[in-house]
């Protein structure tokens, strides 16, 4: 059985060889782990982005793009835990790749049972932040800020790390505007204020899993250029 502390936990894999997706994808849901994969560095940076997860398994040798590019890329706006894959065993690399944030490195060929055992040293070491404890209920829309679910009509919605981080965000500032560079900032980073196409994906999405409409909001107002408000 899952720990506890892993129980939905989301992890992206990101490596451009299909064998090593699917076995990894496999025995991590086994795990009753939450998997996604990505084939190269530009979708997997996409992917963390604009769904988020709470670990990464990074492969080094990318067709796109170095395995230490996508690192220093995703260190500029996340400090989500990353271990490291490589067929190099090469010191100074794994050196080189600790310095830029990865946080354990493990060399091809591995077990599963040891890649389970490290990521399970990871989420027990990721800090645990207090969340303010804001329960969002009108009859139809319940949402628990703390305990990061939602509900929609009674029945339970599924959202991703980042749907549901926006969602909170404007829920604990409800009745006020939450301008683009403020929600920019808290979701992506400092270094990705601009992206605010980022935004418009999530938000558009959201308002799908929430029943909520665009052109006659009943949750999320977007006031154009500045930002939203979360009606309630």
């Amino acid at each position: 059985m899952p720990h506890t502390f892993n129980q939905h936990a989301s992890i992206l894999i990101i490596d451009d060889e299909p064998q090593i997706r699917k076995f990894l994808d496999i025995a991590l849901r086994a795990q009753g782990y939450s998997v996604h994969v990505a084939e190269n560095g530009v979708k997997g940076l996409e992917s963390l982005a604009s769904r988020g997860a709470d670990l990464l398994i990074l492969d080094l040798g990318l067709p796109d793009m170095e395995g230490q590019e996508v690192l220093t890329e995703l260190r500029q706006w996340s400090d989500i835990p990353v271990i490291v894959l490589s067929a190099r065993p090469d010191e100074n690399q794994k050196i080189k790749l600790l310095d830029a944030g990865a946080n354990d490195y493990v060399t091809k060929p591995f077990s599963i049972q040891e890649l389970c055992a490290r990521i399970r040293v990871m989420f027990r070491n990721k800090p645990q932040h207090l969340e303010q404890n804001i329960v969002f209920n009108d009859g139809q829309l319940w949402v628990d800020v703390a305990e990061h679910t939602a509900q929609l009509a009674g029945q339970e919605i599924t959202l991703t790390k980042k749907e549901f981080q926006l969602l909170a965000l404007l829920i604990r500032h409800q009745g006020k505007i939450v301008t683009q560079k403020q929600i920019m900032t808290e979701l992506w980073g400092i270094s990705h204020e601009e992206d605010t196409h980022y935004l418009r994906i999530l938000v558009k999405k959201l308002r799908t899993k929430i029943g909520d409409s665009a052109l006659s909001p009943k949750y999320i107002y977007t006031i154009a250029g500045v930002g939203l408000r979360f009606l309630g």
